[in-house]
C-alpha cells in the first residue's frame, strides 16, 4: 500500500516527463523504480547469505556434513581371511579443535579400526594397510567398503561421503561438501563487514583504509580530467574537419578496442613505475572513450538546427557555441560516465605496477595470501565510490543539459 502511494504521488510531479503522451521508446522517461532497487540488493545479499551460511538470512542450501561419521571396510589378508573393520570420522569446521573419535576397544581380527578427523570441505587419507596386522603383505588387499565391491581407481558412497581407493590401497575419503562455498573461497557478508571494521580502525599494510581510497580516487580522477582536456576537443575537431578526421581517425580507431592492460608493459618502459606511468594509464583509458563521444555528440547534431542558425545570420563561432557544444553535451555526459567506469576497472591493474598504497593495491596483495574477505570488501568499496561518481555525474548532467530529451 505504502509502495502505491508513492508511486502514485511520484507520477503526479509536474516535470516536463509528465507532460508528455508518448512515453514508449523515449529514454528520457525512463527512470529506476527506487523499490525494485532495493530489492535487487536485498535478494543479491540474501543470495550471499544464502551460499555462505551467513546469520543475516534464515534460508541456507546445504552446507557442508560436520558430525560423526563412520563406514566399515571389509579387508583380506594373505592367508585368503576376511575381517571387517570400521573407520571412525569426526568432521569439523576449520579453525575448530576437536578430539579424535573413539574407537571400539574389542578388536580380535586382524582388520583394525581407525580414527580420523577431517576439516569441512577437506579429504583426508585412511591407510589400512599400515594399519592393520598384515596390511604390509603382497596379497593384502580391500575389497569392500560398507559391503559395496571396491577396487583401485573406484569410488563408492557411504552414509556421509565418498570413498576413493588409490592405486596403492589407501582410502581417500571425501564428506559431503554441501553447496555452499568454503569461507576462503567466499565469505559471508558479517566477516566482510567486520574485517571493513578491523581495516578502518588499523588501516591495512600500516595505511588507513581512506588513505587507500584517496589515492586510488586520486589518480582515476587525474586520469580521467587529463583525458577528458584532451579528448573531447580532439573529437570536436574530428567531427568538424575533414582534415583532423582523417588525420587521427585511422589512430582514435586503432587504439579503441586495445585494452588498457595490454599497455602496461610500455607504460613501465617508457615512464617507469611511479605515479605518472599509473595516471597516463588510466588516461588512456579515459582518452579514447571521450574522443569518441564528443565526435559523436557532433555527428548527432541535427542538421535543421544548424541550417536555422546559419538563416538567422550566426558564425562559425556562434553555431559552435550555442548549437554544436550543447547538442554534444548530452553524448559527451554518457561517455564520460562510461570512462569513468573503464578507469576504475583500470585502477587495480594500474595499481599492480608498484603501488604501495591504493584499494586495487590492497586487492592485488590480499589475493597473494587469500584473504578473500579483503579482496571481496575492495571491490565492493570500488564499486560503491564509482556508483556514487556516477550518481553524481548524473546530476550535473540534469543540471548542465536540462534540454537533454526535449527535441
Amino acid at each position: 500500500m505504502a509502495y502505491r502511494f508513492w508511486e502514485r504521488t511520484r507520477h503526479h510531479l509536474h516535470d516536463f516527463t509528465s507532460l508528455k503522451t508518448v512515453t514508449f521508446g523515449d529514454e528520457s522517461t525512463v527512470a529506476p523504480n527506487r523499490f525494485a532497487s532495493v530489492i535487487s540488493i536485498i535478494a543479491l545479499f540474501a543470495i550471499w547469505g544464502a551460499f555462505t551460511g551467513s546469520v543475516i538470512t534464515p534460508l541456507h542450501v546445504p552446507g557442508p556434513f560436520v558430525g560423526d561419521a563412520s563406514f566399515t571396510y571389509t579387508a583380506r589378508n594373505a592367508a585368503g581371511e576376511i575381517d571387517d573393520a570400521t573407520v571412525y570420522m569426526r568432521v569439523y569446521r576449520v579453525g575448530e579443535e576437536v578430539p579424535l573419535p573413539e574407537t571400539s576397544a574389542d578388536q580380535t581380527g586382524f582388520a583394525v579400526d581407525d580414527a580420523l578427523k577431517i576439516g569441512a570441505w577437506r579429504s583426508v587419507l585412511s591407510r589400512p594397510n599400515e594399519n592393520d596386522v598384515g596390511g604390509n603383505e603382497d596379497s593384502y588387499s580391500l575389497i569392500a567398503i560398507d559391503g559395496q565391491p571396491i577396487a583401485p581407481g573406484g569410488t563408492v558412497r557411504f552414509s556421509d561421503g565418498d570413498v576413493t581407493m588409490t592405486s596403492k590401497g589407501s582410502l581417500s575419503i571425501k564428506p559431503d561438501k554441501g553447496w555452499q562455498m568454503e569461507p576462503i573461497w567466499l565469505p559471508a557478508p558479517e566477516a566482510v563487514v567486520s574485517r571493513l571494521g578491523e581495516i578502518a580502525t588499523d588501516g591495512y599494510k600500516n595505511v588507513s583504509l581512506w588513505e587507500h581510497l584517496g589515492y586510488s580516487l586520486g589518480r582515476v580522477i587525474a586520469g580521467f580530467v587529463i583525458g577528458s582536456i584532451i579528448g573531447i576537443p580532439l573529437g570536436y575537431a574530428m567531427g568538424l574537419s575533414n582534415w583532423f578526421r582523417g588525420w587521427f581517425d585511422p589512430i582514435v580507431e586503432f587504439m579503441r578496442p586495445v585494452p588498457p592492460l595490454a599497455l602496461i608493459p610500455l607504460i613501465i618502459i617508457w615512464f617507469g613505475i611511479g605515479e605518472e606511468g599509473k595516471v597516463i594509464l588510466l588516461f588512456l583509458a579515459a582518452l579514447w572513450i571521450m574522443t569518441i563521444s564528443a565526435r559523436a555528440g557532433v555527428s548527432g547534431v541535427r542538421i535543421s538546427k544548424v541550417h536555422a542558425a546559419y538563416s538567422l545570420g550566426a558564425s562559425k563561432w556562434q553555431i559552435l557555441r550555442h548549437v554544436i557544444v550543447p547538442n554534444s553535451l548530452p553524448e559527451i555526459f554518457t561517455g564520460a560516465r562510461v570512462a569513468m567506469g573503464v578507469c576504475w576497472g583500470t585502477v587495480v591493474a594500474a595499481e599492480l605496477v608498484a603501488a604501495d598504497r591504493g584499494a586495487g593495491m590492497m586487492i592485488v596483495n590480499a589475493s597473494k595470501f587469500q584473504l578473500t574477505d579483503i579482496v571481496i570488501l575492495g571491490i565492493i568499496l570500488i564499486g560503491i565510490i564509482g556508483y556514487g561518481i556516477d550518481i553524481l555525474m548524473r546530476i550535473a548532467e540534469k543540471w548542465l543539459v536540462p534540454w537533454k530529451g526535449r527535441g
